[in-house]
């Protein structure tokens, strides 16, 4: 874990999309998985006349949270504190988990529970806890199954998409303590039910709760969870110390515009119309749920990504997973390809802003994408990925501007010689000598591979042969007989 957490990919995009794609099996699951949900989506929001309108109002909420944010901060802090909670603030992952894994210390406990959130596995807080000596008991159900099979995340909303019924079911037959196998099969209702009661004795003798958030209300001090399962209601009520990180760009203004997200947010990411768990807390209550409550307010790399007018809109996202639901790439390499716990699109344009220019393999994540246009189209918050994505493209080669490299020299080349009729004219008939060979034997209109320097272009694509014929030689020839 460096000082950014779990966002910095170790192996470059190509290289580990290309171990992926070599797997039939991925492949089917995700497909399987990602064209269900979508289906899903389309039914719910097909329901209502005013969606498109929903979008745009999420998007202006953002914005305006945005634009204010540090004052949105200070006032979300004082109403917080007012009603009894902790704040704590955390400039990066390594600070994050320090002041979690002390507020863990503190309380003398060896074992916590967690509720799915993104944000500690950005800053990678399970591997911090489990250097201090402290398990972290992850309770939902997805990452129940990835934390088992000690792997990592491959979806924002379903992080074991990339395993299907009966490796699931091999994974809790060979990892999962006390469990029954003879009565294990591979039915979704004996998979939940194995869970659910390793699970209960977990909740039933926690004493510390770890919890990310969806929403945090600015006006009130609310955190907001939703959830499908239950699991989050649990690690809420039961535990005497709740512990909550939250990434500052999660701020709603007020409570009132938590109606529109709480629209958005069910259909883009589940399909459902509303979340079966809608959890909200607002400090402490005597005699009702913990009676220790911190909130672990996290940077880690979000001013310098607001302070792009172009990139920040990333900042709106509300970890829907709409994106990657409708990604051609996605679908086909799955998360692990990105490197980093936002995969996707989302993932594309997140990572390397929060991670900054210098992050080693994450400066090929804006170049996994088609720049097809679904993920916009998809998502509640009209985050326009494929601009970002051509924006952060640009700034890599404006960082690079005025090195040599054998792709400017080249169109350098190309730009002498298209600048004069003349030279542009010998060049397309030294190019048709050239290609006349390639096509003997039959017709052919492209090659598959050339010899390096243009390797560079055959590695990912089929180069086109010139024309037999130019547009300037067919016309000058079109009146003769």
């Amino acid at each position: 874990m460096t000082g950014t957490g779990n966002i910095v990919a170790r192996q470059p995009f190509p290289q580990a999309a290309k171990v992926r794609l070599a797997d039939p099996q991925l492949r089917s699951n995700l497909r399987r998985a990602t064209h269900t949900i979508r289906d899903k989506r389309l039914r719910v929001v097909g329901e209502l006349p005013d969606w498109e309108a929903l979008r745009v109002s999420g998007a202006a909420i953002k914005d305006d949270v945005l634009a204010r944010l540090p004052d949105l901060l200070d006032q979300f802090e004082a109403a917080a504190t007012a009603a009894g909670a902790t704040v704590h603030w955390a400039r990066d992952a390594e600070e994050a988990c320090a002041v979690v894994t002390r507020l863990v210390r503190q309380t003398g406990t060896d074992e916590v529970v967690k509720i799915k959130s993104m944000a500690t596995q950005e800053i990678g807080l399970n591997e911090a806890l489990e250097a201090a000596g402290i398990a972290a008991v992850e309770t939902d159900l997805a990452e129940l199954i990835v934390q088992l099979a000690d792997d990592q995340p491959s979806h924002i909303l379903v992080p074991a998409i990339h395993y299907n019924r009966r490796q699931i079911r091999d994974i809790f037959a060979e990892r999962m303590p006390g469990v029954d196998v003879s009565a294990l099969t591979d039915e979704p209702a004996a998979l939940a039910e194995a869970a659910r009661r390793h699970l209960r004795a977990k909740f039933l003798s926690a004493r510390v709760a770890i919890s990310g958030a969806n929403f945090a209300i600015a006006e009130t001090g609310t955190l907001v969870v939703v959830e499908s399962e239950g699991n989050g209601r649990m690690c809420l009520t039961l535990p005497e110390t709740l512990i909550s990180v939250v990434g500052i760009e999660k701020l709603l203004p007020t409570f009132g515009d938590l109606e529109v997200f709480l629209q958005l947010l069910p259909r883009s990411s589940t399909g459902e119309r509303m979340n079966p768990y809608t959890s909200m807390w607002t400090g402490v209550s005597d005699g009702d749920g913990p009676q220790q409550m911190h909130i672990v307010l996290v940077d880690n790399g979000r001013t310098e990504t607001r302070a792009d007018p172009v990139g920040r809109q990333a900042l709106r996202c509300i970890r829907c997973s709409a994106c990657l639901n409708v990604c051609p790439v996605y679908e086909r390499v799955g998360g692990h390809a990105y490197g980093s716990v936002y995969p996707g699109p989302i993932g594309a344009i997140l990572s390397p802003q929060m991670t900054g220019p210098d992050a080693g393999a994450n400066r090929t994540l804006p170049y996994a994408s088609t720049l097809c246009g679904a993920c916009f189209e998809a998502c509640p918050v009209r985050i326009d990925i494929p601009e970002v994505l051509v924006h952060l493209r640009q700034r890599g080669v404006d960082a690079h501007r005025g090195r040599p490299s054998a792709e400017r020299t080249a169109m350098g080349a190309m730009s002498w010689v298209m600048r004069d009729r003349r030279r542009y004219a010998a060049a397309l008939r030294a190019a048709r000598r050239g290609a006349a060979p390639l096509r003997l034997g039959g017709r052919r209109d492209h090659v598959r591979h050339l010899p390096w320097p243009l390797s560079g272009w055959t590695g990912t694509r089929d180069a086109p042969l010139p024309a037999a014929q130019t547009f300037r030689e067919w016309w000058a020839g079109r009146g003769r007989g």
